[in-house]
């Protein structure tokens, strides 16, 4: 029998936590040879978890609690980081807990992991629920994303990983500040199944416009050697040009220049030494099972 480990973050919104894991409960019932564990990540919550009882198709429910909000991107890693350590598995999948990544489209990755084997699978996102505002700057994120570090990122968290590819990102020090670009960046393979943005569950967004634009920067951040190539050539093309567009030239160059920058400020918050004390981040762990 196979095992998964599913994985997600959680801040302060537990109902839609008990929300997610009676519709996974429903989607994994018919995997008759998978044993099926998950780990909430409290990322640091002011509401305490409700008491509840493990839905029937699972076999673990542990919730780990850290000291203090860090983010979705440490979360990650520490769950990753904490199933390595502590749990046999086959596969991770690694989801949002708010029902914007649709519990429904768990049979499709292990389908399509089944189809591929030893591959991971990433949710590629190919319809959106938000409005058309959210969308026109998600496609600008993704076509700077392009442009910068030649690399397409049309997926997010929601993904199956297989536990080499686990072990392999781990290490990377680019893991604690975005998931989907280092796994994009260390593992060339990756198996995809397009999704559909769900709608949250319960109540808005609980993360910021603020947190939200550095989120996009940090995906760019990972490729930042790419970026730091592709924008001097750009700066000398630039150059070339300022006889034929004039005083746009210096603009657009300034513009390379301070973007370059704050993708080096971002970079700088990897370290070897922050991957491997996250374990520090944990205030304790609570297990339940049947």
């Amino acid at each position: 029998m196979k095992n998964i480990v599913i994985i997600t973050p959680v801040y302060n919104d537990w109902e839609s936590f008990m929300k997610l894991i009676n519709e996974i409960n429903r989607v994994i019932s018919g995997f008759k040879d998978i044993s099926f564990s998950l780990i909430a990540v409290n990322d640091g919550s002011k509401e305490k978890a409700p008491s509840f009882s493990v839905p029937h198709h699972f076999k673990t429910i542990e919730i780990l609690n850290m000291r203090i909000n860090q983010g979705h991107a440490i979360c990650i890693a520490n769950g990753i980081k904490y199933a390595l350590k502590n749990y046999q598995f086959d596969n991770l999948i690694l989801m949002d807990a708010d029902g914007e990544d649709r519990p429904e489209e768990i049979s499709d990755l292990i389908k399509k992991a089944r189809e591929l084997q030893n591959v991971s699978v990433v949710a590629k996102r190919v319809k959106r629920s938000e409005g058309p505002i959210f969308t026109f700057f998600y496609s600008l994120h993704k076509l700077l994303t392009l442009i910068f570090t030649g690399k397409l990122m049309n997926f997010g968290h929601y993904s199956l990983i297989t536990k080499n590819d686990s072990e392999t990102i781990i290490k990377e020090p680019t893991i604690i500040y975005c998931f989907a670009s280092t796994l994009k960046n260390k593992i060339t393979n990756l198996g995809n199944i397009n999704c559909v943005r769900g709608k949250r569950y319960f109540g808005p967004s609980k993360m910021s416009l603020f947190r939200l634009i550095i989120h996009s920067f940090s995906i760019i951040a990972v490729f930042k050697m790419n970026v730091f190539i592709r924008s001097a050539l750009f700066l000398v093309l630039l150059s070339y040009l300022k006889p034929y567009i004039g005083m746009i030239s210096p603009i657009l160059q300034m513009i390379i220049v301070m973007f370059n920058i704050f993708i080096y400020i971002i970079s700088t918050k990897s370290s070897e030494k922050i991957l491997k004390n996250m374990d520090f981040e944990l205030e304790g762990t609570e297990k339940l099972t049947h």
